[in-house]
């Protein structure tokens, strides 16, 4: 039985873009998911053109388009007082400043606290190779195998072969994999909340429209404990394959 699931990650709008189906899925399931997101994104876009008209409004702004973004998926969501740097020269993103074992330690009362028995990070690559991203997923994975090593984690956005998406991580075969068409509309509806990294989205795959952008596919890949190369068999597994999940390996 699925109890309930906490999202961990680094920005407002990953939830989306990655797991957004998903989410849609659980909740619609009456499942509790909790989003939490590390930093309010004060670092990344202000909108082509500016959606938000000055960089020291952007955190504020970014954070009432999560709260609406959680609100159309049907998930409650908070954030930690982490602050996401301003994306570098040439686009190089940069790491949040955090003490490690805090930052793992909050992960995992937090988890403990929403009586998760679930958890949904970031993927070991980063995605896109975001140092943010590779922070998250190694803190919760710490966190969670120091102080919570019964809860079920899992990676998103694995990589799923002959499916092509600039964000899968390509180090990690995705366990299953989910069309996530069902829930595209709820999809699309978080992700227009994401006003400010409108363009973003549609920039990063060359695209004209934001429908455009939406990712047919999610998948997930169990981090802990690890399968050893088999497929997964709990809950979460089940729920997925109930719904039209495949193993793409």
């Amino acid at each position: 039985m699925i109890r309930s699931v906490v999202c961990f990650f680094a920005h407002p709008d990953d939830e989306t873009v990655m797991a957004g189906g998903i989410i849609a899925l659980l909740t619609r399931q009456g499942i509790p998911v909790h989003i939490v997101c590390a930093t309010r994104g004060e670092g990344g876009e202000l909108g082509e053109p500016p959606v938000v008209p000055r960089r020291d409004m952007l955190g504020a702004a970014r954070e009432v388009e999560m709260r609406n973004a959680a609100r159309a998926l049907g998930a409650t969501v908070e954030f930690l007082n982490y602050v996401d740097p301003t994306i570098g020269l040439d686009d190089v993103p940069y790491p949040f400043q955090a003490d490690f074992n805090t930052l793992a330690r909050q992960f995992a009362q937090i988890a403990r606290r929403r009586q998760a028995n679930i958890i949904l990070t970031h993927g070991a690559d980063g995605e896109y190779g975001h140092p943010a991203h590779k922070l998250v997923h190694r803190a919760v994975v710490y966190g969670v195998q120091q102080m919570l090593p019964h809860v079920l984690t899992y990676t998103v956005a694995a990589s799923v072969p002959h499916v092509e998406d600039l964000l899968w991580n390509q180090s990690e075969i995705a366990d299953l994999a989910l069309d996530v068409r069902p829930w595209g509309s709820v999809k699309i509806a978080a992700m227009e909340c994401h006003a400010s990294q409108h363009a973003l989205f549609k920039r990063r795959q060359r695209l004209k429209t934001l429908r455009e952008a939406l990712g047919l596919v999610e998948s997930v890949r169990r981090r802990w404990p690890q399968t050893h190369g088999e497929a997964p068999r709990d809950d979460f597994a089940a729920l997925l394959r109930t719904v039209g999940a495949w193993e793409p390996r």
